[in-house]
């Protein structure tokens, strides 16, 4: 791969980078980082409702698993960048093929060509 189009790839990823990091920042502080009390502002001593103690743990819920999936995406997005210092970005991590510019343009920290990553969509689905 051509040092201009590293680059590009990894202007594009670090640029994904600083918006997960950021988006993760937000999660913590207005949904993990207070409780329900804070949130609404209500300053009485009396007890919530269940249904609003449980639509709190739902929020919080959903929130944990966006922080998640983002986590995982930061750590893909991580390893892409890995692989554009040590040389190995853009070669599929199954076959050792080139990966199609259109699909690193689409996941830029895709780690397998279409067809390994298809073939490994089938196995998963096998599996379950």
């Amino acid at each position: 791969m051509k040092k201009a189009d590293l680059k590009k790839y990894e202007k594009l990823l670090l640029e994904k980078r600083a918006q997960l990091i950021e988006e993760l920042g937000l999660l913590k502080k207005n949904a993990m980082g207070s409780t329900l009390k804070e949130i609404t502002g209500d300053l009485s001593s009396y007890s919530y409702h269940m249904a609003d103690q449980g639509t709190d743990a739902m929020e919080r819920e959903k929130a944990f698993l966006f922080a998640s999936k983002s986590g995982r995406l930061l750590y893909h997005i991580d390893e892409a960048l890995r692989r554009i210092r040590n040389n190995s970005y853009g070669i599929c991590i199954e076959c050792g093929q080139p990966i199609d510019a259109a699909r690193l343009e689409a996941v830029p920290h895709a780690r397998m060509c279409i067809a390994c990553k298809e073939a490994e969509e089938q196995r998963k689905k096998r599996e379950a």
